[in-house]
């Protein structure tokens, strides 16, 4: 390979004055395929980038970097933006894609993809129906990446080249934008070119990335010496230097137009004197702009026409379609297409699909702005009948229409939505926004109207629900509405209400619609969405009059139907955060799942299934949370719903697990869930409830200064949301608070919760427990109170019956009231806590309780307990409730785990969390699971601590079994 690779290397011409350029891309292929071509040892990728203005030579540049690479045996996966396609959703993906997957039909298609065929199908444009489901972007980018990276690998070495990125539409530059970053993990080499001054606004991220993190050779005009050269190798080496310095002048040393200078001059038989210096200036004014147009002219009629045909079709101008769009015959057209490459205005080489090229995207720019205004838009017009039918699809017709005045033509607002149905299809809603915005300006008749404006919020939904709002109050307002898209407009209106913080207006929206239909399905569901929106109302001003209703239409429902479930499930969500008895909840939640929940209903939000799985874990059932949980998120995974929805399944799934004690698992599950909502942008709620569940998790795990930083990086303690969450922001920040030692701060936020939360009637600590931390928070100033507070809470807590939220509630009861009584109920909170599924809180009671017998004058009895609670707070990863242990264990006079009894010195904290979990028998890959650290770094650690006492990795685990077991008491000195 490397022999055969010098071979056509040497062959090929080297590009003038690329020398920089051609060494950073030999460079790049030498660290991706092995120098020489030869075998790699590592096969690493990376960024190229090519910036410059127009014709530089990019174009070229990339014509030798694919050359190159295909000589070293890459895979090369090749696009290039369009100056009409910007606007076509994916174009510059499906170049890149399509190739590979060429020579599959459906069912191989499905196989190569899996189970991403699904979702990302319709943007690699291998189906283009509008049915099944509508991913959101978020999963088709995560289908892109896992394509690409599955081609990159099987396929290796990879080259991957985007000419014309300034150019590029939008879905498919954020896409790379996100996916290049990878390719330095990946063998695959990610080349792009592009004008920089013409990159669009929205592009700001490519920019910074190309700046920023890609190797950037910069291409620079040529010299005089370059342009010479080119000049003489056309017309002979007789040129004199002052013709050719002349030439030089007037290209400005731009390569493009040297190297159409130099073509011209040898078709008018030019020898470079001093003599030929006035024709040399005619001919460099042919070369672009108004002289290129009117060298074009000079071509006749036929030639110009079919130059305009192929400038308005771009990537659609086959030569049977652009024929007809130029009102050409076939013999006419072909004759016209050899002038056109004669003149060096059409590419010479015919492209792999037959569509007929520019030689150069200079010449198309100025080709297109030539048409005269009213012919252009005449010529898109006859375009997009043409292309529609020859069968190129909806997307590709409604491109031109978007070029064509607006005359309430039916004909191009159906192709319109046709097209913006499958735009949606393929994860675009950008895209079918902008086709469905020029479907209501045609407009469309009356009767399609109110269809027409529910299309166009449904596409502004995500990006923009502020605007969605406003499409869909005048959907509602057109005449005769069909009953059926009524109540779709009507749900998607108070969604997007609730979206944008008017959780008030949404639920009233929804009474309003129960109020007004005839139809008994539609005023069961409007009754549902009501009850959602006014649930999670944070100023909700009659929440107990509200229950009562909901209470009283649940008890006459059997589930038959999707709403009967709908609020089912919300009466159980009730009776958890008004502190009824679980059993009443877990009853009303079983009803409601008899019939099925689904987390992806069309035209249904999640909220009501999600509530109804916390339902399980509030009420001590977290396996059958998580087992809710993970099958809605698969079933979220498989529709590409994999940006808001993930983002709270995975927050929520963590607070599962932080609930039941497993704090590395769930400080890894929610960080995923904040990494998704801050990809997704604008996705708050999921963001909020993340950050909310992680400062718990922090704080369980004695990392207050971390929990604070990132209460700081979010303004947690500055916004209060309007909506409910859980975990209530105010109450966590509020343990925060209290973790910093400033209880009046904390006495001041809690008191506030209190006052909102009572006026609702929400009193279950188990779901929110401020009472019991404000109980904390005035143990010092107002004992009294504070006892009075924590047996409230205990009442409270009984009520409700789990035992979890009567164990905390006794634990919390202990801490304020102090004495021999506190002891009472610490025994009490402890074997409460044992009949729960909280792994943590059993552990903190267990250390408190061992502390307060060791203050008593019980060590025997206290050292069960902190040794218990000591191995609870190792195996939940509480590392800051284990030292807690460790302290009072000393204080005792007992001996904890020592593990550096050698003489050395004390071992860090990871290493400490390392070893005492092999001291508890532990596998490496599971203490690698509950840091949330890699396992090579566990075996460090553990190597780090033989060397510190003075062993082998294989002596170890015995030596550290030694250490674990010296738990009788130290006797104190005699006298």
């Amino acid at each position: 390979m490397a022999n055969g690779w010098e071979q056509v290397r040497n062959a090929r011409r080297v590009l003038l004055e690329r020398n920089a350029e051609l060494e950073a891309l030999e460079t790049a292929l030498d660290r991706l395929c092995g120098p020489g071509g030869g075998p790699a040892t590592a096969r690493r990728g990376g960024l190229l980038s090519f910036a410059a203005p127009a014709g530089m030579g990019k174009t070229a540049l990339l014509g030798e970097v694919r050359a190159r690479a295909a000589a070293h045996g890459c895979t090369v996966l090749s696009a290039r933006g369009g100056e009409q396609e910007h606007g076509m959703a994916f174009h510059v993906v499906r170049q890149l894609v399509q190739p590979v997957l060429a020579a599959y039909n459906e069912a191989a298609s499905r196989t190569v993809l899996g189970g991403w065929y699904d979702i990302v199908a319709p943007a690699l444009g291998l189906v283009a129906d509008a049915g099944g489901s509508v991913p959101d972007p978020t999963g088709v980018r995560d289908g892109l990446d896992w394509l690409v990276t599955r081609v990159a690998v099987q396929q290796a070495p990879t080259v991957l080249v985007l000419d014309d990125a300034h150019w590029a539409d939008q879905e498919s530059l954020s896409w790379l934008t996100a996916f290049a970053p990878r390719a330095e993990d990946l063998p695959m080499l990610v080349v792009v070119a592009y004008r920089p001054e013409e990159l669009p606004r929205d592009a700001a991220p490519f920019r910074k990335l190309a700046e920023r993190h890609a190797i950037r050779p910069s291409l620079t005009p040529f010299t005089c010496d370059a342009v010479a050269s080119i000049v003489r190798e056309a017309i002979g080496g007789a040129a004199e230097d002052k013709f050719c310095t002349e030439c030089w002048a007037v290209t400005d040393g731009n390569p493009f137009e040297a190297v159409e200078l130099a073509a011209g001059l040898r078709e008018r038989g030019l020898k470079g004197s001093r003599d030929d210096l006035p024709v040399l200036r005619d001919i460099a004014s042919a070369v672009k702009g108004k002289g290129l147009i009117d060298r074009l002219d000079k071509l006749g009629g036929a030639a110009v026409r079919l130059a305009w045909a192929i400038a308005v079709l771009g990537t659609s101008a086959t030569p049977d379609i652009t024929a007809g769009v130029a009102a050409l015959g076939s013999e006419s057209a072909v004759e016209a297409v050899a002038q056109l490459r004669e003149a060096r205005i059409l590419a010479r080489a015919e492209a792999p699909d037959g569509v007929l090229q520019f030689a150069h995207p200079l010449i198309a720019t100025a080709v297109h702005r030539a048409i005269p205004d009213a012919l252009r838009v005449g010529m898109h017009n006859v375009a997009a009948e043409a292309v529609v039918e020859a069968g190129l699809g909806p997307t590709v017709a409604a491109r031109h229409l978007l070029e064509v005045p607006c005359q309430g033509d039916d004909w191009v607002v159906h192709r319109l939505r046709q097209a913006a149905r499958e735009y949606a299809r393929a994860g675009a809603p950008d895209a079918a926004r902008r086709f469905l915005a020029r479907a209501l300006r045609e407009p469309p008749s009356p009767e399609n109207r109110a269809a027409v404006l529910f299309e166009l919020g449904s596409a502004t939904f995500l990006s923009a629900p502020e605007v969605t709002v406003n499409y869909l109050r005048e959907a509602l307002e057109e005449p005769d509405i069909d009953p059926e898209l009524r109540e779709a407009v009507t749900y998607r209106l108070a969604q997007a209400l609730a979206h944008t913080d008017q959780l008030a207006e949404a639920a009233a929206l929804a009474a309003d619609e129960a109020r007004r239909t005839s139809l008994p399905g539609t005023r069961l569901r409007m009754q549902a969405e009501n009850f959602v929106w006014s649930a999670f109302r944070a100023d909700e001003p009659d929440s107990a009059a509200r229950s009562r209703r909901l209470t009283r239409l649940a008890d006459h429902l059997t589930g038959t139907g999707l709403a009967e479930r709908y609020i089912l499930g919300l009466r159980a969500w009730d009776c958890v955060v008004h502190g009824e008895p679980a059993t009443t909840a877990l009853r009303y939640a079983e009803a409601a799942l008899v019939g099925g929940l689904s987390w992806t209903e069309d035209n249904r939000g999640f909220e009501v299934p999600v509530a109804v799985a916390m339902t399980f874990m509030y009420c001590d059932q977290p396996g059958r949370a998580e087992e809710l949980f993970t099958r809605g998120m698969a079933e979220c995974e498989r529709k590409g719903w994999r940006g808001a929805h993930l983002a709270f399944g995975h927050a929520l799934l963590g607070y599962i697990r932080y609930r039941r004690g497993a704090l590395a698992e769930a400080e890894t599950l929610v960080r995923e869930g904040l990494r998704i909502a801050e990809r997704v942008g604008g996705a708050v709620p999921a963001q909020w409830y993340a950050i909310g569940i992680l400062i718990e998790i922090l704080l369980a795990r004695g990392r207050v200064d971390d929990a604070q930083e990132l209460a700081d990086h979010f303004s947690y303690g500055d916004v209060v949301p309007n909506a409910v969450v859980y975990p209530d922001s105010r109450t966590v920040y509020s343990e925060l608070l209290l973790a910093r030692g400033l209880h009046r701060h904390a006495e001041h936020q809690l008191k506030a919760v209190g006052r909102r939360l009572e006026a609702r009637g929400m009193r279950n600590p188990a779901w929110c427990p401020w009472q019991l931390h404000l109980a904390r928070a005035t143990a010092l100033t107002d004992s009294p109170r504070a006892v009075e507070l924590a047996e409230e809470g205990v009442r409270r807590a009984r009520r409700f019956g789990t035992a979890t939220a009567v164990g905390e509630a006794l634990h919390c009861a202990a801490t304020v009231v102090g004495g021999g009584r506190a002891l009472k109920l610490l025994a009490e909170a402890v074997r409460e806590l044992e009949h729960s599924p909280a792994g943590y809180a059993l552990a903190e009671a267990l250390v408190d309780h061992g502390a307060a017998l060791r203050r008593a004058g019980l060590p025997q009895d206290a050292a069960e307990r902190l040794y218990r609670g000591l191995e609870g707070a190792v195996h939940c990863g509480a590392d800051g409730l284990a030292e807690r242990a460790r302290d009072e264990l000393s204080a005792a006079g007992l001996r904890p785990l020592q593990l550096h009894s050698t003489g050395t010195e004390t071992l860090t904290a990871q290493e400490r969390a390392a070893a005492e979990r092999l001291a508890l028998g532990w596998p490496t890959s599971r203490i690698a699971e509950e840091l949330a650290t890699p396992e090579t770094v566990v075996t460090r650690l553990l190597s780090s601590v033989c060397r510190k006492m003075g062993t082998d990795y294989a002596g170890l685990p015995r030596l550290l079994e030694t250490a674990a077991q010296g738990v009788a008491p130290v006797r104190p000195p005699l006298g």
